[in-house]
């Protein structure tokens, strides 16, 4: 478990962060890939086994039994068409999202639409009436619902960043977000329910987390954030003590200077918007971010 924690923690502090969530998803449909392809050769249930302890059941007195699912699931990936979809759309707003929002914020909103989305979908199966034939036997899988909430609060960050649709037709970011969740809403009752149920509840997810932050400088993800945080970076006490040189002081030095201009270009952020910064603060966001 300790080498295990120390690779996590190496992918978490290391490289850009759209590309380590896109790579643990791949990572993990690789793997169930594996499984299946060794029960079928074996006639072994083996994947089937795995899997019902990874996705979520729709069934509340199922899911309190395995309460992890609510994160696990939105890591779970069978169809090649699903995680192919599903990754296009991440690196399309995860890229917005990384460049005006961070990196940092980026992972947090991915999981903490996950589970908004998968809240909202155990919550309406257990509480409509028009899930009481198939409460007992759904549940659901996929990265929709942390992507939607990535899309959606990219969206309200940028709202008229011009999208090409299908390669010709130029419109608006927020067009298309509202596109989305509309097809959500209209496909609702047709097929696919619990999916869409995660859709919208990652979207609101998104919307209201993107809100806080432009309008009131609020970062309601900042407990998810500071746990994670605090979790990677525990260091075991050492009895030896350390000096540090004056090239090392310079460093942390500039680390502050970093931070305070941060901190500034951020407030500059939520009270004017993007657009009111200079081009050396968008680079030097930019160039934070990463």
């Amino acid at each position: 478990m300790a080498g295990l924690k120390e690779e996590i923690k190496r992918l978490y502090q290391e490289g850009d962060a759209l590309s380590r969530l896109i790579g643990v998803l791949l990572a993990v449909y690789v793997v169930i890939v594996v499984l299946n392809i060794f029960s079928t050769l074996l006639q072994i249930p083996l994947s089937n086994w795995v899997i019902s302890y990874l996705v979520l059941p729709s069934d509340l007195s199922k899911w309190i039994w395995k309460p992890w699912t609510m994160v696990t699931y939105m890591f779970v990936h069978q169809d090649f068409f699903h995680i192919l979809f599903n990754l296009l759309y991440l690196y399309f707003a995860g890229r917005l999202f990384q460049e005006y929002v961070g990196g940092k914020r980026l992972i947090s909103t991915f999981i903490l639409g996950g589970i908004a989305g998968g809240l909202l979908y155990v919550l309406s199966y257990n509480l409509f009436p028009f899930f009481s034939e198939t409460v007992l036997i759904s549940n659901n899988r996929g990265a929709s619902a942390g992507v939607m909430a990535i899309l959606i609060a990219a969206a309200t960050f940028t709202p008229s960043f011009p999208i090409k649709l299908f390669f010709v037709l130029e419109i608006k970011f927020w067009q298309l977000a509202a596109i989305l969740l509309l097809l959500d809403l209209v496909y609702l009752p047709e097929s696919n329910a619990g999916g869409h149920l995660a859709h919208i509840g990652g979207a609101l997810y998104g919307y209201i987390m993107a809100r806080q932050w432009k309008e009131k400088g609020i970062n309601i993800n900042a407990f998810f954030e500071d746990t994670v945080e605090s979790f990677f970076s525990k260091r075991k006490k050492s009895k030896l003590k350390v000096s540090y040189s004056r090239k090392e002081n310079s460093a942390t030095s500039s680390s502050i200077s970093n931070q305070q201009k941060l901190d500034v270009i951020l407030d500059k952020i939520s009270k004017g918007g993007y657009e009111s910064l200079s081009k050396e603060e968008k680079d030097f966001l930019f160039k934070m971010s990463k």
